[in-house]
């Protein structure tokens, strides 16, 4: 199923959709979608309203054109200028969104926390990078880790898979968190959106 941009991430005049991974997607792990990108005129850039009530100005998405399964991600920030690196993880649509100068330059499948310890929505600042991280609630790996909190919820790579689930954290595929980690620095935002009330 091919990613198209959702209504359901509130964006502010422009439509947008975006499918999901079905639970029954294949669990292999899959390179990179390929994408090309939707650009927004000037005078009618359209914005992210974050958890906070904030919003962010959108100048330009990825259009990714294949479908995206668990494991699955896409990055390009090619001619994309240097500028703020903020993400969006939206919980309901098992997905984060990462923007430079206004402009999304990766999206990835996630895993999010499970019932028992689920992920916490709202606006988090990275408060500490590490390229090599071990739980020390878990004993386990957490490379390319980036601490949003103090009780150790944090965006780190983990095999993205079907039926998993993470205790808070946010795991996504390990090259995405290569070139994540690349580009985020402490104090970088996170919005974390919550999976919508039925």
């Amino acid at each position: 199923m091919a990613r198209t941009v959702p209504s359901a991430l509130a964006i502010t005049g422009a439509v947008m959709s975006m499918t999901i991974p079905a639970q029954a997607a294949a669990t292999t792990v899959s390179p990179p979608v390929a994408s090309r990108r939707i650009i927004y005129p000037a005078a009618r850039l359209p914005s992210l309203r974050l958890p906070n009530g904030e919003r962010q100005t959108v100048r330009s998405l990825l259009d990714v054109q294949q479908p995206m399964r668990f494991g699955s991600y896409v990055w390009d920030d090619r001619g994309v200028p240097p500028g703020p690196v903020w993400m969006r993880v939206d919980l309901g649509l098992q997905t984060i969104s990462v923007f430079r100068a206004g402009h999304e330059i990766g999206s990835a499948v996630i895993l999010y926390g499970a019932d028992r310890k689920p992920t916490p929505p709202g606006v988090y600042p990275i408060l500490a990078r590490a390229r090599h991280h071990r739980s020390n609630l878990y004993d386990a790996p957490m490379p390319y880790m980036l601490r949003l909190t103090g009780d150790g919820i944090a965006i780190h790579a983990s095999n993205v898979r079907a039926r998993a689930a993470t205790h808070g954290c946010i795991g996504v595929p390990p090259e995405f968190a290569r070139l994540l980690f690349a580009q985020a620095r402490r104090g970088d935002r996170v919005a974390i959106v919550g999976v919508p009330q039925a």
